[in-house]
């Protein structure tokens, strides 16, 4: 492989949204913050020597559907969101893999703790 073919990992870390899933009638109601931390895999070779965004993904634009993915259709689980959030990056033709944490700070836990956080990772077919 050369070094144009090298796969490397692009992090958006802290997308933070406000979204009404939950299992919980209240969850879906009042709704809550969710986090999303993306780590996409990516050959990065060919637009470090272009230095044109043709040549590489877009975050941005990733970023935006992965806000309007989040924040529509509520559901049950963190598990069917992440899966979503993958699915929707994964249409970005040059990511060849993706890593999705969801965080889920306020979960309804009766206990003190810090967050809830479910990462997944996928690829292409």
């Amino acid at each position: 492989m050369s070094d144009l073919q090298r796969v490397d990992r692009l992090a958006i870390q802290g997308i933070e949204v406000f979204a009404h899933h939950g299992v919980f009638d209240f969850e879906r109601r009042e709704g809550q913050k969710f986090v999303i931390d993306l780590v996409l895999g990516v050959p990065t070779g060919p637009a470090a020597v272009s230095d044109d965004l043709k040549d590489t993904v877009d975050y941005g634009s990733v970023v935006a559907r992965v806000v309007e993915t989040a924040t529509s259709q509520p559901v049950d689980l963190i598990e069917t969101l992440a899966q979503r959030v993958a699915d929707v990056v994964l249409r970005e033709p040059r990511v060849e893999w993706v890593d999705v944490t969801l965080h889920k700070p306020n979960a309804p836990i009766a206990a003190t703790f810090d967050d809830v956080a479910l990462t997944i990772t996928r690829s292409r077919p």
